[in-house]
């Protein structure tokens, strides 16, 4: 009996011993796809992101390039719309295109390091592995971690799930949730392709800055309209002139047929009189097209000043953040670009927000420098200091300066906008 009992117990154990190692330790995932996901000499990945806000969902489609050390390239485009932007490192810095404004801006910053980012997978991987208390379970077909987020959204946006594949190890869903553990950001990876290593000269500026096809467009299409109204100016000096004629002839004509000399020499006096008057339409016909030309530009200066005047108007945005907060001072103020508004805020924290609308660049894509570090708000790409955050959305720019507000209370206040109350 005591030899029976003593059997069962050592069945008992290999069972647990060969259970144990059929099976992968938090630890030994983390190993594994922090190798595969960190150590590669490069990657590219395509995926939509999803972010959910007030009442509404925007969704964006993500596109990256990534090559060791410090090569990346961040594509971002809102669905059904042209806005786009980008973050570009390279061997010059960091710098963020805004395509639609021909805007560039260049950061001297070491991003994203401290700004990890669900689409960035090596930055992923770092985040699973630097949380010691990171948690896992496992399903039929993937791992799912559920971890703490490293970026400027931590405080309001402080845990992630990260969804991966058995099979392949790849992450194929990462999901951002809030304080209530509600899903704020989904991330849905199409495809991730490890191994690619690009040169550093596939990273240049200038590759990402030339004119788009539809400025291409838009420009043809400007040539294309002044050309047309040049042509119908001269349809409309020509018809006038064959209509003169047309009279002169009339008026040359005589109605007797019964004398050929008399009927000679009025057409004699016609011709004369026809030439005459194409002499003189001839001579009218320069200053005519001046003239025209004149109302043409003239028309064309109307339209663009009044779409100046429809551009200074804009909806102000509030912040809608849970604090003791007062709007003590609202100015409007005109500048060259339209109006300015200045919002003072009292209470717990202190803060001033200006926005005003923004101006699309006259020279294509001249980098300008910004201080601070690139922050990624999910709806756009803005700077931030440890004083300030500015950012560009919908054709306004935004200005937050405070001396009690933190980096992360920044992104709040800039986050809460993007669906807040408005006037």
């Amino acid at each position: 009996m005591r030899k029976l009992l003593t059997l069962g117990l050592l069945c008992f154990a290999a069972v647990l011993m060969l259970a144990a190692c059929g099976s992968d330790s938090k630890e030994d995932i983390v190993k594994k796809t922090s190798k595969k996901w960190a150590d590669s000499k490069g990657y590219e990945v395509k995926a939509n992101m999803e972010i959910k806000t007030t009442g509404d969902t925007k969704k964006y489609n993500v596109d990256v390039w990534h090559t060791k050390p410090e090569f990346y390239r961040v594509a971002v485009s809102e669905e059904g719309q042209e806005t786009s932007q980008m973050i570009i490192r390279n061997e010059e810095g960091v710098f963020v295109v805004t395509p639609s404004m021909k805007k560039t801006y260049k950061f001297q910053s070491d991003w994203p390091k401290q700004n990890s980012q669900g689409y960035l997978i090596n930055s992923l991987a770092k985040d699973l592995a630097s949380d010691s208390q990171a948690t896992m379970k496992e399903t039929k077909d993937s791992y799912i971690f559920k971890a703490k987020t490293r970026n400027t959204h931590s405080k309001m946006l402080p845990t992630q799930q990260v969804y991966i594949n058995k099979k392949t190890l790849l992450p194929t869903k990462v999901v951002v949730l809030n304080e209530a553990s509600e899903e704020q950001i989904k991330i849905t990876f199409k495809k991730i392709t490890l191994g690619v290593a690009k040169k550093a000269g596939d990273y240049d500026l200038q590759d990402f800055t030339k004119p788009s096809d539809s400025d291409e467009v838009n420009k043809d299409k400007a040539n294309v309209d002044e050309k047309a109204a040049e042509d119908a100016a001269k349809d409309a000096d020509g018809e006038a002139t064959a209509e003169e004629n047309k009279e002169g002839n009339t008026e040359g004509k005589t109605e007797g047929t019964d004398d050929k000399a008399a009927v000679n020499e009025e057409e004699a006096a016609g011709e004369t009189a026809q030439e005459e008057a194409a002499e003189d339409n001839a001579s009218n016909e320069e200053s005519t097209a001046d003239e025209n030309g004149e109302k043409v530009a003239t028309s064309a200066d109307a339209d663009a000043s009044g779409e100046e005047a429809t551009n200074t108007d804009f909806e102000t945005h509030y912040p809608v953040v849970d604090w003791n907060l007062k709007l003590t001072d609202e100015k409007s103020m005109n500048t060259t670009a339209g109006t300015r508004k200045i919002l003072s805020f009292e209470g717990d924290k202190s803060f001033t927000i200006i926005q005003e609308k923004t101006t699309r660049a006259e020279q294509l894509y001249i980098p300008v420098f910004s201080p601070g570090d690139p922050a990624d708000l999910g709806f756009t790409v803005g700077a931030i200091t440890d004083n300030s955050i500015s950012w560009e959305a919908d054709g306004v720019s935004y200005f937050i300066a405070s001396n009690d507000l933190s980096k992360t209370e920044l992104v709040e206040v800039a986050s809460s906008m993007v669906n807040g109350e408005m006037k």
